[in-house]
């Protein structure tokens, strides 16, 4: 199976690390995407970090554990500014999350971090007593991208949709539709103290 270009960084950065600062070897390491390609393909500022702690310069530190790291698909690390660490991949590793898709196929990106847990995901409400808007669609959307992404990590995820169709809010709608198609306001007599008046309401209501 491919392995994580990112994965293997992190886990020679760590070994850097025990070698170097061993008292530090379990601290979190953080790597990013530079926003400028030619900072390479991924970034620490872990010497940053810990510089102040070791009492030590960070670029010194920088250099000493670029000088320890080394991984097959790394073409390099090199130390940048005042103690990042800028990491290089060959040519070929950049390819490889293509191999890796096509040999995982549909089980690419999933897990089994969360295997049996029961999980329900409510969203969107679209709620029929106001206008509805993008927000709504915009909402549904991502809510089913949260459950589908538990689902790859193995949770057992319940989808909860609201479009509140029925009940006292409705009947409320209804009430007021109707009062203001008989030209009745909220406060005069027949209105629906406790509806909806809207102007969307009066629309629907002249129709």
């Amino acid at each position: 199976m491919a392995i994580d270009p990112k994965t293997v960084i992190e886990q020679a950065l760590r070994e850097a690390l025990r070698l170097e600062a061993p008292e530090f070897a379990d601290v979190p390491i953080v790597l990013e995407r530079p926003k400028q390609a030619d900072h390479g393909d991924f970034s620490s500022n872990i010497a940053l970090q810990l510089a102040k702690s070791l009492k030590t310069n960070p670029r010194q530190l920088a250099t000493s554990l670029a000088s320890r790291i080394s991984a097959d698909l790394l073409e390099k690390a090199e130390v940048a500014g005042p103690g990042f660490i800028n990491f290089r991949l060959k040519a070929g590793a950049k390819s490889g999350i293509v191999r890796r898709i096509r040999e995982e196929g549909a089980s690419y990106g999933r897990g089994s971090g969360g295997p049996g847990e029961k999980v329900q995901v409510e969203f969107v409400s679209a709620n029929p007593t106001g206008p509805l808007h993008v927000g709504h669609g915009r909402q549904a959307a991502l809510g089913d991208a949260i459950a589908a992404l538990l689902e790859s990590q193995g949770h057992a995820v319940t989808r909860e949709f609201y479009y509140n169709d029925a009940g006292a809010q409705i009947e409320k709608l209804a009430l007021s539709v109707q009062a203001r198609a008989r030209g009745r306001l909220q406060g005069e007599p027949g209105g629906n103290y406790e509806g909806y008046y809207g102007e969307s309401n009066e629309d629907i209501a002249r129709h």
